[in-house]
């Protein structure tokens, strides 16, 4: 006689995922671009001046001014480590790069005759080579961005320094060169190469500011260098867990380097383009930008224990930070209050990916 066959057990709760696990949920960069879009909608109720042609044109630049720096310190926050040294190495760069371009383009100076000749009427400097001057003044500023990332990832992957201590330690070397070489004076790029500096750094293609340009295409890159390439499989995997990175073959030690490099030259490079903007490189330039940087990447997703992070949170955080700076402006509340809010909405991405992960 057959014995009837059960009904076979079934689990309606295994492999469903839940709807805060899903989509635009399932990372913090997705709230934090739900809480853009809310704080958006407001500043349109808020204020009439929000969404004219010129303040989005100042959003898009004066957050560009951070997010490029951003995007540096996001690889370093996805390894796990830190780097404090960027607003320093802001001002840094920009100061060389202003100074290098004007002792190249006296002509009395050694270097200077080399660069730059007098005209007929003995009163017009003008260049021997256009533009060489405006080339090598900026690799000049991001070379010395260079030695701080080098010098960074060394004390950290060799001689196995704390991230924390070391770029802290960066941070006030290289602030200190800078009052040394400036004597505590700003300095102004000057020269036949000037006018081409300025429309490199705080120009516009088409309405479209400059700044804003080098970061979609720097964000770009990122994305391209952390997905689709095997450096940027280690970046990720070095956050994820270090030893067992090691112990399947990853070079550590370089990786390491290489990251600290790349976000000591993205914070150069955007110190320079700051100069610009401003016109000069004042001694205390981009002081404690690098709280701002650092908050924006931890905002947008960046994880500061390791393994999670990407372009498109670095420049969500860095546009939040802008909008909520901009519609205090536009409401007339006292600046002060931004870094209060900064520090509360830190708080509240953290605390919000921490109830996340624990409901998941």
């Amino acid at each position: 006689m057959a014995m009837p066959m059960e009904s076979p057990i079934s689990f309606t709760n295994v492999g469903k995922i839940r709807w805060w696990q899903r989509g635009i949920f399932a990372s913090q960069t997705g709230y934090v671009l739900l809480a853009l879009a809310v704080l958006l909608v407001i500043m349109h109720f808020a204020s009439p001046y929000f969404f004219t042609e010129g303040n989005m044109q100042n959003v898009a630049k004066n957050f560009s001014f951070i997010a490029i720096a951003t995007l540096g310190v996001t690889f370093v926050i996805i390894t796990g480590g830190i780097d404090l040294s960027v607003g320093s190495m802001m001002c840094f760069s920009a100061m060389i790069t202003s100074m290098v371009m004007t002792e190249l383009s006296a002509p009395g100076s050694p270097a200077g005759a080399l660069f730059v000749h007098m005209a007929a009427d003995g009163k017009t400097v003008i260049a021997n080579v256009p533009g060489l001057i405006l080339l090598i003044s900026i690799l000049a500023g991001l070379g010395v961005a260079l030695i701080a990332g080098l010098v960074n990832g060394f004390c950290i992957a060799v001689l196995g320094l704390s991230p924390f201590v070391t770029t802290l330690g960066m941070l006030s070397i290289v602030r200190g060169l800078g009052y040394v070489v400036s004597n505590g004076r700003g300095s102004f790029p000057g020269g036949p190469d000037a006018d081409r500096f300025y429309a490199l750094t705080s120009g516009d293609v088409l309405g479209v500011p400059v700044p804003f340009i080098y970061l979609v295409v720097l964000a770009l890159t990122m994305a391209v260098v952390l997905h689709h390439s095997a450096f940027g499989r280690h970046v990720f995997a070095l956050g994820g867990n270090e030893k067992a990175a090691e112990l399947t073959g990853i070079p550590v030690v370089r990786v390491k380097i290489e990251v600290y490099v790349i976000c000591a030259l993205a914070a150069g490079l955007q110190g320079i383009i700051i100069s610009g903007w401003l016109g000069s490189a004042p001694a205390n330039m981009a002081t404690s930008y690098e709280l701002n940087v650092i908050a924006a990447a931890v905002i947008g997703g960046a994880n500061l224990a390791g393994g999670i992070g990407g372009p498109l949170g670095a420049i969500v955080g860095c546009v939040l930070l802008e909008v909520i700076r901009n519609g205090l402006v536009l409401a007339q509340v006292s600046s002060y209050w931004q870094q209060t809010l900064v520090g509360v909405i830190i708080i509240l991405a953290v605390l919000v990916d921490r109830i996340r992960s624990r409901m998941s």
